[in-house]
């Protein structure tokens, strides 16, 4: 009984009979270059939903993470293209300037009391609007200039857009740094005490802070870890495809959160965990390359990704209901 009110374990159910339905249904998803392509699309959306899914367990929202990841790398490119100066520079500015953006969010949300909801849902449209315009106003169009030939170039594409080969299969870093970000967040929220804090501020804020809990210094931590994730896409994006189009990005927020409720994180806050939010970014990479793989209308993903996030929310309160009755008990 244990095991079956873990949060993943929904998750883990799901993933496996979809993995299989598009072993069926596609013969082109059976090769080994369909799986890393899986994998690929799933870390692009995983990296930013493990800090989503911390945030949420956290009891909050961001609806600017989608958007905050073409904002990094815009910062970034457009920079060094109009002042001539090497990306290094221009990427630790972009930086800084995320988890500014990400402070904010968290200072605002806590000093105020209005709900995270609103606070971020204000920085998308900011963010969004200054994307397009500001974008426009320094290179006339709405795509970054190609940095391909600034200074810093290639050394940054080494961490951030660089891929490797096993056997015939190419592999992006993605996959690699997915991988150790979902492993340090489930090391936080398992064996450190500001993982405990995490749970506690998702819970009951007001008992947590009771007891010493740091609940502001917490919370704004986990915007910032949000904010430093979106980053680190957003470097990812500008230095795989040297150009971004300034409107990139929106409603990625919603995948982002998606894949935390289908890996079994409450949308009310205080249950959840880091492996599950990994599964749900992969059911995302799944579904949405295996109903291309399959030959079917695109259009049918958004459908599926809202049936998902139906069933999620209803699994996810059945087992939180298991967890409740097992601790009692």
């Amino acid at each position: 009984m244990r095991r079956a009110v873990r949060p993943e374990v929904g998750a883990l159910v799901a993933a496996a009979v979809i993995f299989v339905f598009f072993l069926a249904v596609a013969p082109a998803f059976r090769s080994a270059d369909a799986f890393v392509t899986v994998l690929y699309q799933s870390s692009t959306i995983g990296i930013v939903a493990v800090g989503v899914g911390l945030l949420m367990i956290g009891g909050e929202f961001d609806l600017s993470a989608g958007v905050i990841v073409t904002s990094a790398g815009l910062v970034n490119s457009m920079f060094c293209w109009y002042f001539g100066i090497n990306l290094w520079v221009g990427a630790i500015l972009s930086l800084l300037f995320c988890l500014a953006v990400g402070f904010l969010n968290g200072y605002l949300v806590m000093r105020t009391g209005i709900p995270s909801f609103l606070i971020t849902l204000g920085t998308f449209f900011v963010l969004q609007g200054a994307n397009l315009g500001v974008t426009k106003l320094v290179t006339g169009s709405v795509s970054s200039t190609d940095v391909s030939r600034i200074d810093g170039y290639d050394s940054l594409g080494v961490i951030f857009a660089s891929s490797f080969e096993i056997g015939s299969v190419v592999i992006w870093g993605t996959v690699v740094w997915w991988i150790l970000f979902v492993a340090v967040a489930t090391w936080i929220l398992r064996r450190t005490r500001g993982g405990n804090w995490i749970y506690a501020v998702g819970g009951a804020a007001d008992s947590a802070r009771a007891v010493g809990v740091h609940v502001v210094r917490t919370k704004i931590g986990l915007f910032l870890a949000v904010s430093f994730l979106g980053w680190f896409v957003g470097m990812h994006n500008l230095y795989r495809f040297n150009t971004l189009q300034a409107g990139g990005g929106v409603g990625n927020e919603f995948l982002y959160i998606i894949a935390a409720v289908v890996g079994g994180t409450l949308l009310t806050g205080g249950f959840g965990n880091a492996l599950g939010v990994a599964i749900g970014a992969f059911i995302f990479g799944m579904t949405s390359l295996g109903i291309v793989y399959a030959g079917w209308d695109p259009n049918w993903f958004r459908a599926f990704l809202g049936v998902m996030l139906l069933l999620a929310v209803l699994v996810n309160l059945y087992v939180r209901r298991l967890a409740t009755r097992e601790a009692r008990a």
